[in-house]
């Protein structure tokens, strides 16, 4: 389980395809600190770290994930949003995220307001939803939702959370993950089986 707050970006420093599988090997500030079999979401994604060597890290990602995220478009310098799973009793800042990305996202327009960035985002329509205020996972980032439409949605980003996360990479036609809210995601499928 995870928060949705990055807690650090982290370098691909090299991509080795192994049949369907894909190894992503990252370094980062944090390699020391994480351990084998460790759960590590990257861009949203909850991958388990298979080997550490001094700086650099590596996780796998096996064909299902590959099909359904972003991870196949790496290439190595891109920049990673990473967080830890999160502890039990500490304090829960963002909202529930799986680190189980529902589907990519194209980004569609970025205008800065005032210091501010809003990023807007195009889906493939889904039983899944956005509402307005409510949350959703981008990147692995939790943010608010800002004008919801049945296959669109916005987010606001403040500078603090553009320049310690890879929006600041991020360009118009760029995928993103998403993992849209767990709440709403159940409640949604109570809701059809009822019509």
């Amino acid at each position: 389980m995870f928060t949705g707050i990055i807690e650090q970006l982290v370098k691909v420093i090299s991509l080795e395809n192994q049949g369907g599988n894909l190894h992503i090997s990252c370094k980062s500030a944090i390699t020391q600190e994480l351990k084998i079999d460790q759960s590590v979401a990257h861009n949203g994604v909850c991958l388990t770290v298979v080997d550490i060597k001094d700086e650099v890290y590596t996780i796998t990602a096996v064909k299902e994930t590959l099909d359904k995220t972003n991870l196949s478009e790496l290439q190595v310098g891109n920049i990673i949003n990473i967080e830890r799973c999160m502890k039990l009793g500490d304090r829960f800042d963002g909202h529930m995220v799986q680190g189980h990305v529902d589907q990519t996202a194209t980004c569609t327009h970025i205008k800065e307001e005032k210091g501010s960035h809003v990023f807007s985002f195009k889906h493939k329509e889904s039983d899944n939803m956005t509402v307005e205020k409510g949350s959703v996972c981008v990147n692995g980032a939790s943010l608010t939702v800002v004008n919801s439409k049945d296959t669109s949605f916005s987010v606001a980003i403040i500078p603090y959370t553009f320049e310690h996360t890879n929006f600041q990479t991020l360009k118009i036609g760029d995928a993103v993950n998403i993992e849209f809210d767990i709440l709403g995601k159940y409640i949604s499928k109570m809701f059809m089986r009822d019509l």
